[in-house]
């Protein structure tokens, strides 16, 4: 039981970041992006970010105590793969997370947004990101059957 229960709070952190980086895809753009945007962008950005968070908690918890255990688990490339693939999206996360609080920050002290270029460039690198998110349960799936195991 206790397996299918972190597979399920796996599962649900995965979503929760796939809908919050949708979120940032669904609002930066240029014709919508105004003050209350740039707000929520950094709300839902705070959000993606925990649930970034809770998909790293909840792997490792899976790996943890988890029924295959640590020792076969660790020994996994598809693992290394699924925590690349993690890094480089959070790192993306990370990078964006600077650029809206600098969008932010320049709102309220020069009451300026940015430019459609700026938002055009940041809402790829977080559809890059959210297109990535596709092969994190792929690699699970396939870890957790054992499949192209060692």
């Amino acid at each position: 039981m206790l397996d299918a229960l972190l597979a399920y709070l796996h599962i649900l952190a995965i979503l929760g970041w796939t809908v919050f980086l949708t979120s940032q895809t669904a609002l930066t753009r240029p014709e919508w992006l105004n003050a209350a945007v740039v707000d929520r962008l950094v709300r839902v950005d705070l959000i993606a970010n925990v649930a970034a968070a809770g998909v790293l908690a909840t792997g490792l918890a899976r790996v943890f105590w988890g029924a295959k255990g640590p020792d076969w688990t660790l020994a996994q490339p598809l693992l290394w793969g699924k925590l690349a693939l993690w890094a480089t999206m959070a790192w993306a996360s990370w990078r964006s997370s600077r650029e809206y609080a600098r969008w932010q920050q320049r709102l309220r002290t020069q009451g300026t947004l940015p430019s459609a270029e700026e938002i055009d460039a940041l809402r790829k690198r977080v559809m890059r990101a959210a297109h990535l998110m596709m092969w994190l349960p792929l690699l699970g799936v396939l870890l957790a059957r054992g499949l192209l195991a060692r």
